[in-house]
């Protein structure tokens, strides 16, 4: 996925310009602290603490020079707008955070606005058009089945939360005036992994797969997650 939003950030802005970078739901910080390392500005916006206290770890590690360029704010995705001004990022991120709203058109408008013209929204969801693909290939006969008629699911964490469909957020995306201008497919081949698995010897080869998995069809639209990219108009 981090290939894929550079790919996006160098097709759209001039080399070398310092994007101002909002990432919603951070989590740890890691696309956060990436992009700082690359030279750019970056707001993190986290409302659990424990994902705070550890993101605030990894930046304190940091050279102090890109302690400088990023900055935390505890709050919620959906209060974007008691933070920041509309127009104030080149670049927004939302990654792993739909699944846990009930309602997302909301937050997605709010996001929206925080774009300046031209600014790019990527968005990281759970693919609700392959969600019977995880049971299918793990032999689950039963839950497969269940899985096609739903966008309901139960996480590695043991919660009931939601996917999205390509063409539903699709159209949201085009009538929040960010319409959608790329995407991809994330973890193709790799959703059956064990969580805490080591990585294989050959992993540039896994990742080189998966990249190139991720963009193309029909391989993309079966992937557990999807990477997609808006472009405010």
């Amino acid at each position: 996925m981090a290939r894929q939003l550079d790919e996006q950030i160098a097709g759209r802005f001039p080399v070398g310009q310092r994007l101002r970078v909002l990432d919603v739901g951070m989590g740890q910080g890691t696309q956060a602290l990436r992009l700082a390392r690359a030279g750019h500005q970056v707001t993190g916006l986290e409302r659990d603490q424990k994902m705070i206290s550890v993101a605030r770890r990894s930046l304190a590690a940091e050279p102090e020079g890109i302690r400088a360029r990023m900055r935390i704010v505890e709050g919620d995705g959906q209060d974007t707008g008691v933070h920041f001004l509309p127009g104030s990022f080149d670049v927004v991120l939302c990654h792993g955070v739909l699944m846990y709203v009930e309602e997302p058109d909301p937050l997605l408008a709010g996001l929206a606005r925080m774009l300046a013209p031209g600014g790019l929204l990527s968005l990281l969801v759970r693919n609700a058009d392959a969600l019977a693909m995880r049971p299918g290939l793990s032999g689950d006969w039963a839950a497969a089945l269940a899985a096609f008629d739903t966008t309901v699911y139960r996480n590695r964490l043991g919660l009931d939360v939601r996917a999205d469909r390509l063409a539903d957020l699709t159209a949201t995306l085009a009538g929040i005036g960010a319409p959608l201008h790329a995407w991809y497919g994330v973890r193709v081949f790799t959703d059956t992994a064990a969580d805490g698995a080591e990585p294989p010897a050959d992993v540039a080869a896994l990742l080189d797969t998966e990249e190139r998995a991720g963009r193309t069809d029909p391989y993309r639209g079966v992937a557990a997650l999807l990477h997609l990219c808006g472009v405010r108009g």
